[in-house]
Parts: structure tokens; C-alpha cells; sequence
């Protein structure tokens, strides 16, 4: 595993090299900005969605979000403690992204930073189709689907936990896209793998051989 504070760059020599041995670029948004635009739809759903969790589980109201009013006033309060929250949220999804990895405190191939529009984990290690949905997919399954779920039990669902949760379901959201673009085009006993920010997918050997490929 290695930090570093830029994305990791597309190599074009290994963009080629793959091409030759049989690997198929996915179609996905080609910038962060892009990413970030596309997933906006997303972004709705996955917070809907964690919403409706946690107002079924326990309630949602606007002093849940710092927010109260008066007869002639209305006030936002945002404490040193959700501040601190967000940073600690950040690292923990991205540590989700991370542990689905296999071996990847050994892997010379997958990096770990922080950017201008927050952190990311890449790995340019083989996986398959399953576990690279799980790597995506991790930290929105975990942190705003099942921990409300299991802090409503246990009546740990503070106002505070339950803005990062929200929070988190909405940067969730490219995470989102690209399970959807995965699922769609990859096929269920493929292998993916990037080359920096890109993705490439390719058959299983004995598809590939089945289909003439070498």
C-alpha cells in the first residue's frame, strides 16, 4: 500500500498493453468533475434511501440537522464536534474502500490519499467482478444502510451520527455510478483492474478460450 497526495496518473503504455492482451476499457465519466456531475441522480437516491432508514428506525427533524426556529428567527448551529465527525468520516470510508482489498497492506499496487475533493483508494491489483463491487460498494453499505440499523437498536443514533450517515450516503454517490456501470457492463466471472483512475475488465480464461481468445 502507498500514500500519495495526487490521483494516480493512466499510464499509456500500460493502457496499451492491456488493450493487446485483451483487456476492455470501461465506460465511465473520464474526469472527477464529471464523475462527480453524473452522479448527481445518485446522490439523491443514496440519501432518500438512508433517510427512510433512519426515519423508520428512530426520527428525522431539522434539529437533527443543527437547525431551529423561533417565531421571527430561524438558526443554524454547527458544532466543533460534526466538524471533527466529517474528518473521521472521511477516514473511515475511505478505510472501507481499503479493507475489501485483498492483501493490501502488502500490495505494491494500490494507493491511498487525500486530493482537494477529498480522499480515494485505487488499486491496480486484479479482482474479481464480486469483490471489486464490494470495494466500491463497502463504505455506503456499512456505514449508512446497516450502522443505522444497528445503532437504533442499541439507542446510539444521535442527531450528530445521523447527519454523517446522511453525509455519507451522499458522497457515496460516484461510488454508486460506478456499481451501476459495473454491473451493466461487466460480465458476472470477469476480472477488472485499473490503470490509475481507469477501469478494465476481461473474461475469465476459460470464457476467453471457449471464445477463441487467447
Amino acid at each position: 500500500m502507498k500514500y500519495q497526495s495526487n490521483l494516480p496518473k493512466v499510464d499509456e503504455r500500460e493502457h496499451s498493453k492491456l488493450l493487446n492482451e485483451g483487456w476492455t476499457p470501461l465506460i465511465e465519466p473520464q474526469s472527477v468533475m464529471s464523475a462527480t456531475f453524473r452522479s448527481i441522480p445518485f446522490m439523491i437516491l443514496t440519501t432518500l434511501l438512508s433517510a427512510w432508514i433512519i426515519i423508520v428506525t428512530s426520527s428525522l427533524t431539522l434539529k437533527d440537522f443543527g437547525i431551529t426556529s423561533s417565531t421571527d428567527s430561524l438558526t443554524l448551529s454547527i458544532h466543533v464536534g460534526f466538524l471533527i465527525g466529517i474528518f473521521l468520516l472521511l477516514v473511515v470510508h475511505e478505510l472501507l474502500h481499503l479493507i475489501f482489498v485483498p492483501q493490501f497492506l502488502k500490495s505494491d499496487k494500490t494507493y491511498i490519499g487525500l486530493t482537494w475533493f477529498g480522499g480515494y483508494v485505487v488499486t491496480e491489483e486484479k479482482l474479481s467482478k464480486t469483490r471489486y463491487l464490494w470495494v466500491t460498494a463497502a463504505p455506503f453499505i456499512i456505514l449508512s444502510v446497516l450502522l443505522p440499523l444497528v445503532l437504533s437498536l442499541i439507542g446510539l443514533l444521535t442527531p450528530m451520527i445521523k447527519m454523517l450517515i446522511l453525509l455519507n450516503a451522499a458522497s457515496s454517490s460516484v461510488d454508486m455510478l460506478n456499481v451501476v456501470l459495473i454491473t451493466k457492463q461487466v460480465p458476472a466471472n470477469a476480472t477488472l483492474r485499473n490503470n490509475g483512475m481507469k477501469t478494465y475488465w476481461r473474461k475469465s480464461e476459460g470464457e476467453r478460450k471457449n471464445a477463441g481468445g487467447f
